[in-house]
């Protein structure tokens, strides 16, 4: 049975749809705030009046759990701290999807343990070229794949789609989900600190989720008149 500490230290949806307004750092700050709570109240409980064994126990148990989120947060709001404060690179022009193959390329044999098929459908534009520092967009691109690969069900698609408009290119990203995803759990965090790389580079971030499926929309200021490899 869940303690009352660990309870009140879960979200509730009101909260998680309210967190999903604040930018990652807030949102990660906002839920370290949690279990933070319901490790005092834990320990409060503990020292309020002599407890059995048995119960003394559970207590612990239940602070390591509570004390592990903490420490999953905290690495979190770390590497979202470092993209934000990160100095720009040369912002050169990058092709994104020729990114968007090496990382493919890079997960696939995660996607064959898992015997999730990766469709990456760039057709409808012939360049998506984008004034961002490569390595940065690199790892930008494999922290959000990575994370919908986590997040998707097993034997189901990844499809990754781009496309693009004058001024601007997109990359959608949706996969059907194995089970209702647990709110900062390991991918979750993943695609936080996704989000912050992306809004690094000045895209705008969109995530649209339901019971059974997920998708994430980035959009991004395109250089039309860049020549590049397609």
């Amino acid at each position: 049975m869940t303690s009352t500490a660990t309870k009140r230290s879960q979200q509730s949806p009101a909260a998680e749809h309210g967190a999903a307004a604040r930018r990652p750092l807030a949102q990660l700050l906002h839920a370290l705030n949690q279990p933070l709570t319901g490790l005092q109240c834990s320990m409060e409980v503990a020292l309020a009046a002599p407890r059995t064994p048995e119960q003394y126990t559970r207590g612990l148990r239940e602070g390591l759990e509570l004390t592990e989120r903490m420490r999953s947060l905290v690495e979190a709001i770390r590497e979202v701290a470092d993209v934000e404060e990160e100095k720009n690179e040369n912002l050169e022009i990058t092709e994104l999807k020729t990114v968007l193959r090496e990382t493919v390329d890079e997960l696939k044999p995660v996607a064959e343990a898992r015997k999730i098929r990766i469709t990456l459908d760039c057709s409808e534009t012939s360049s998506l070229a984008v004034r961002a520092g490569r390595r940065s967009m690199l790892g930008t691109v494999f922290r959000l794949l990575e994370s919908a690969l986590s997040l998707a069900a097993r034997s189901g698609d990844l499809l990754i789609e781009t496309g693009s408009a004058p001024s601007q290119c997109w990359l959608r990203i949706s996969w059907r989900l194995e089970r209702p995803p647990s709110p900062f759990s390991r991918p979750e965090l993943g695609l936080l600190i996704a989000q912050a790389g992306w809004e690094r580079a000045g895209a705008a971030w969109q995530r649209e989720r339901t019971e059974t499926s997920d998708t994430v929309t980035v959009r991004l200021p395109i250089i039309s008149d860049a020549r590049g490899p397609s």
